[in-house]
């Protein structure tokens, strides 16, 4: 009877350098959008370009105020930004906490279990489908920018 094979060796993991270079990298991208949208500011015209969905229909996207709430948030004016475009302003912090999860999972060396119900993209289009919707009617003009 042979004697049982040996178990795989365990996969060496990366060095931790190389390992922080994605999420490092994504930080830096973030932070260089950030810093550009703080510079030059979106409430001047000019900068940036027109919402073509609201030059054409005079209707606002969900990111219509996203600039303006980036500026805001980059000049540490919360209420501002949220005034600007409150979905954004959750948009970002949902990016920070899950940035940091990841950072976290790759300064540990671990592998993030990423587990997504399948209703949470539909409910992630429901709220800027029902958001969108109701920055555009009367009542819901305090959501518009």
């Amino acid at each position: 009877m042979p004697a049982p094979a040996a178990p795989p060796p365990a996969p060496v993991p990366a060095p931790r350098a190389r390992r922080l270079l994605a999420p490092l990298a994504t930080l830096t991208g973030v932070v260089g959008a950030f810093t550009y949208v703080g510079l030059v500011d979106p409430n001047e015209s000019g900068h940036y370009p027109v919402c073509p969905l609201l030059s054409m229909t005079g209707l606002y996207c969900p990111g219509c105020g996203g600039l303006r709430s980036a500026h805001a948030v980059a000049h540490g004016d919360l209420a501002a930004a949220l005034g600007a475009n409150a979905l954004a302003v959750v948009g970002y912090a949902i990016f920070a906490a899950v940035w940091l999860v990841w950072l976290i999972h790759v300064v540990r060396g671990t592998r993030p279990r990423v587990s997504v119900p399948p209703f949470l993209g539909w409910a992630v289009g429901a709220v800027i489908l029902v958001f969108t919707v109701v920055r555009n009617l009367p009542f819901g003009s305090s959501l518009a920018p």
